[in-house]
């Protein structure tokens, strides 16, 4: 939960940033599409080496995965939100905090709690990397060491688990989604 949320605040907000500022965005996207090729269960090692094996080293794997994850859905989504909108609040007086609480996120919400259901699978993916690679405790841990006795059915049981944790944040999310955004039909 805390890689997740770390991820998802940083990625939110480098989206929001490089969604409505161009020049952010220029000097922005390279950098994000250059990490975004690389799996967070390809930097395990490297977080074990600089971390331990514990839950600091989890917690970055997952919100490393999850801000790209985030990132790309929020930049999107904000990208898109037409500028004839942000135009009219403008020339209205709306100030800039009011054009973004009032303008720019409602607009750009669907795509937010979108890339928070995504971001939140891909949390529980990091979590299996981080685990499978650099833990000695946890689900996926526990899914390794069972496979190592060949105990079938408390695997069956971990990924059963690790199913309903999935299942469970993405009905938490999408409540959230028609209750925030409920104009949207998505």
């Amino acid at each position: 939960g805390q890689g997740f949320a770390l991820g998802a605040v940083a990625g939110g907000a480098l989206g929001f940033a490089t969604g409505y500022l161009p020049r952010l965005s220029a000097a922005v996207t390279p950098l994000v599409s250059f990490l975004r090729p690389i799996p967070a269960v390809a930097l395990v090692p490297l977080a074990t080496a600089w971390f331990g094996i514990g839950e600091s080293a989890k917690r970055l794997l997952i919100a490393y995965a999850v801000l790209l994850a985030v990132w790309l859905y929020v930049h999107d989504g904000v990208s898109r939100v037409p500028d004839s909108y942000l135009r009219a609040a403008r020339s209205l007086g709306a100030p800039l905090h009011r054009r973004f609480t009032e303008v720019l996120l409602p607009a750009a919400a669907p795509a937010l709690l979108a890339a928070l259901r995504y971001g939140a699978s891909v949390a529980l993916l990091a979590l299996v990397a981080a685990e499978l690679g650099g833990a000695d405790s946890g689900l996926a841990y526990r899914l390794q060491v069972d496979g190592q006795f060949l105990r079938v059915d408390r695997m069956f049981a971990g990924l059963l688990v690790l199913g309903l944790l999935g299942v469970a944040a993405d009905l938490v999310l999408a409540a959230a989604g028609r209750r925030f955004a409920h104009w949207s039909a998505s």
